[in-house]
């Protein structure tokens, strides 16, 4: 019998649920964001970054006094992470899949100029510190599987069989299998401006550099909210690449139970791998000529309940990733978050 490559979970997920229940004694409670991002939602398209669902479990705060918090004194003592009065250090861990098609989804053989079919699909692990409600640092590790192993053809077809749309008939060329792996850092600086009666305004501006057989890239970027209760939060979540808030939140950070706020923000990456494009990295495969300089604009809203519950709803409009390339990319991400 063949050997079954498994999917990154069937290894991670139970190291993950013993990695984040041991600081589970601190008093605040944890968090399960599930964040879809798809470009049909809204704008009906069905190619290159076509679809992606992460699953993310932010775990309660960290104790100083906790063998858990050594990672992060050891971050800190390297410069990494900041030094504060108050600190909130919180473990993530993160499961999710993405897919990539050409905008021909109709032909056997795609275009060899158009981008090629692949899954990723992925488990990770961060640390997130936030420093005086005013500097996020953010440490995370993505290992798993791009190409069939990665079950994107599957996910696919199999929900638009559901739902009565044609099928993605190409991905018998899609990427071969191979490992993969991401480790980024970041860090994020928040400016509040208060306006009275509970209402605020604030600039997120962040840089961060990405490096792997995945992707490589370093990136700079800048969100602006406004609302209410905006020290709880970051943003919302979104799938790498993307300007993200993380799923970091801290409810001992509001101020009454309810809190929302309007976001628009941009980010520019400057990218050295992005196999989705490249393709395999010891294996022949489908490949395109990437553009090196990619921006994002972003923007929606998200609304929250305490710890309870957050939803957030936002768009992505992102520039031309490969040459020839038919026109920007577009897409609509939803998230749902419950504390417990």
């Amino acid at each position: 019998m063949p050997h079954q490559i498994r999917a990154p979970w069937h290894y991670l997920l139970p190291l993950a649920i013993v990695f984040v229940a041991a600081p589970a004694t601190a008093d605040d409670a944890g968090r399960v964001t599930l964040t879809e991002e798809n470009d049909s939602i809204v704008f009906g398209d069905d190619r290159y970054y076509t679809q992606g669902f992460e699953f993310a479990y932010l775990g309660p705060d960290v104790h100083d006094d906790s063998l858990w918090a050594a990672p992060f004194d050891g971050l800190t003592s390297m410069g990494l992470f900041d030094t504060g009065s108050e600190v909130s250090r919180r473990y993530q861990v993160i499961l999710g899949q993405s897919i990539f098609t050409p905008d021909d989804t109709g032909t056997d053989d795609p275009d060899v100029d158009d981008r090629p079919y692949a899954g990723w699909t992925y488990g990770g692990l961060s640390l997130i510190q936030d420093t005086d409600r005013r500097r996020l640092d953010h440490l995370e590790i993505l290992a798993g599987i791009v190409g069939p192993a990665a079950q994107g053809r599957p996910t696919q077809n199999d929900w638009h069989q559901f739902i009565g749309v044609d099928e993605a008939n190409g991905w018998d060329r899609q990427l071969h299998n191979e490992p993969g792996i991401m480790l980024t850092y970041e860090r994020k600086y928040r400016f509040i401006q208060p306006l009275g009666a509970g209402f605020a305004v604030d600039a997120i501006p962040e840089a961060g550099i990405t490096i792997g057989n995945v992707m490589t890239y370093g990136e700079i970027g800048s969100m602006l909210r406004f609302g209410r209760n905006l020290e709880a939060d970051y943003g919302p979540n979104r799938i790498r690449p993307s300007l993200s808030g993380t799923s970091y939140f801290n409810a001992d950070y509001l101020e009454d139970p309810f809190g929302f706020y309007f976001y628009i923000g941009a980010q520019g990456r400057a990218v050295a791998q992005n196999i989705f494009l490249d393709g395999n990295t010891w294996r022949d495969s489908r490949s395109v000529d990437k553009e090196h300089f990619v921006g994002d604009l972003v923007g929606g809203v998200s609304l929250f309940w305490s710890n309870n519950v957050k939803l957030d709803a936002g768009f992505t409009y992102r520039t031309e990733e490969f040459e020839g390339q038919d026109g920007d990319t577009q897409f609509a991400n939803v998230n749902l978050t419950i504390g417990f």
